[in-house]
């Protein structure tokens, strides 16, 4: 796996799934991390065991996230890597979709990656680095149940792949990353469905996904993470990173 000696980087949406999983092993890897998220009891078990540093964080409050990687930056000397992977899921018939719920979704999703990205800017403007945000297949080829869901992440990839070119000349590297990965998250999707959709769920997976099921955090995702935080992912920008096992093709 690609070593991260030195890179200084920061995590949101730190303290579980696929978060934690890049604190633990960047941390391993040699990486200089700081790391948000809203559980401070799981951030502060978290930081014990890795070293890296936690800050509880509301995404969706731009005060808040200015503040915290003001203070990132300032503990590690610098920022050479955002991965922003903070987000909220959302189950909602399209047709009882309310304003409330919109706007507490994109507000978190949507205007959190904004929020994110824009506080890293200084800190990179003069270097580059990268940002890596997490989008969804979703907001590709569409999931019946969760169309807020995947406009905000829609959103997000627009927004990702505009911000590439814009910051381009600053040598940022700004890309969208869609991964298919077992996490809490999905467990308690599966445990609020009937079994009937649970077993339906598996058996769509098994004709669509590399070995019949979402792949492992440690071995299918974090090596692919670790690359794509490294120097060696220099000239790579603006793209759709699918980490899925070919549940979406990208063209």
């Amino acid at each position: 796996m690609e070593r991260l000696d030195g890179r200084k980087i920061v995590i949101t949406g730190g303290t579980s799934g696929m978060g934690q999983s890049m604190v633990e092993g960047f941390a391993e890897l040699g990486a200089k991390l700081v790391f948000f998220g809203r559980n401070a009891k799981a951030g502060e078990e978290i930081a014990k065991k890795t070293g890296a540093r936690f800050s509880r964080v509301e995404i969706s409050d731009e005060e808040q996230v200015k503040k915290a990687v003001d203070e990132a930056a300032g503990h590690l000397g610098g920022i050479d890597v955002l991965i922003h992977a903070a987000a909220v899921d959302s189950h909602c018939a399209a047709e009882a979709i309310t304003g409330a719920a919109w706007r507490q979704l994109f507000e978190i999703n949507a205007a959190g990656t904004i929020y994110v990205n824009a506080a890293v800017f200084p800190y990179m403007k003069e270097h580059g680095g990268s940002i890596l945000n997490f989008t969804s297949a979703s907001a590709y080829i569409g999931s019946a149940g969760q169309s807020l869901y995947a406009a905000s992440k829609g959103a997000v990839t627009a927004w990702t792949r505009s911000l590439a070119v814009e910051w381009m000349k600053y040598n940022i590297r700004v890309n969208a990353i869609a991964p298919c990965i077992w996490t809490p998250m999905y467990d308690k999707t599966r445990a609020a469905l009937p079994p009937e959709q649970v077993a339906a769920m598996d058996a769509h997976l098994a004709t669509i996904c590399l070995g019949g099921k979402l792949g492992d955090p440690k071995t299918d995702f974090l090596p692919v993470m670790a690359f794509l935080a490294s120097e060696g992912a220099k000239f790579i920008t603006g793209q759709t990173i699918s980490i899925d096992g070919g549940v979406m093709m990208v063209r």
